[in-house]
């Protein structure tokens, strides 16, 4: 019988079920992998936007991240929301107690709707002591920036470029995701191994972007997990959320940015 993979998401939580810990559980179920999760985070949010946050102490996730090593296999970890430099060095140092096999970083710095979810501090701890151990880091184009100190490029060079830098502050790879560009379709450049690789599709017009983020990251944890290479699963994972955004409007779920079709595959 072939072992289902165990995936971790160290995130937060959105009640809403678009984005968090919610999308990554049905992204890892959708790809046949069995999901798990140390909360980072509770968030008052729905489509519309993000209305409170409620952040634990550091010790109590690094309790739920030890709690799940000790007795469970892990094949992968995706990383999402950290809300202080505190959790940020709490995860790093259960990570490097564990060493898991593959680490997907996606710096969650700002929601969908606007709204800013990292603390002061966050970036720079981020840097320091998560870089060195991710498999990938996976920030949209205002978080590269962010991150880089840099301007926000408007072309792929632009992304090129930020990836590479980002490679150069330590990150093992970095997948800079250009869904912010303009254009007909969805570019995302990937620095790894000294090498660039563009992954292009067809851009989805649809208000249902709640989540993709998440989703694309968990997407790559959950292939990595089931022993695909880094490319192989970027791209596995770039044409399942293409999918679930092209089935997005399936679903009625809220008055503003709605969440994409995780189980669109599954679903008929």
């Amino acid at each position: 019988m072939t072992m289902i993979p165990n995936v971790l998401s160290i995130a937060g939580s959105d009640p809403s079920g678009g984005a968090g810990i919610q999308a990554d559980l049905k992204t890892f179920s959708a790809l046949g992998c069995y999901g798990m999760a140390a909360i980072t985070a509770l968030t008052a949010q729905n489509t519309q936007g993000v209305s409170g946050v409620h952040v634990p102490d550091a010790s109590f996730i690094a309790q739920q991240i030890d709690a799940i090593f000790i007795d469970v296999r892990v094949d992968a970890v995706k990383i999402g929301m950290l809300g202080s430099p505190e959790i940020v060095n709490a995860v790093a140092q259960a990570l490097a107690r564990h060493k898991p096999a593959h680490i997907v970083l996606d710096p969650v710095l700002v929601a969908t709707s606007g709204d800013s979810l990292g603390a002061p501090g966050v970036v720079e701890a981020m840097r320091e002591h998560l870089f060195p151990l991710a498999s990938l880091i996976t920030p949209n184009l205002p978080e590269a920036a962010c991150l880089a100190e840099a301007p926000v490029p408007a072309d792929l060079a632009g992304l090129e470029n930020l990836a590479i830098h980002l490679a150069g502050q330590g990150a093992q790879a970095v997948l800079v995701k250009g869904g912010h560009l303009s254009g007909a379709t969805a570019e995302d450049v990937l620095f790894a191994g000294g090498k660039v690789s563009r992954f292009s599709a067809p851009r989805v017009e649809t208000r249902n972007t709640h989540g993709t983020g998440c989703t694309l990251s968990s997407a790559i944890a959950a292939h990595l997990a089931r022993g695909m290479a880094l490319d192989e699963a970027v791209r596995a994972a770039k044409n399942y959320l293409t999918d679930a955004l092209r089935g997005s409007d399936a679903l009625n779920v809220g008055h503003g940015h709605g969440p994409v079709h995780h189980f669109v595959r599954l679903w008929r």
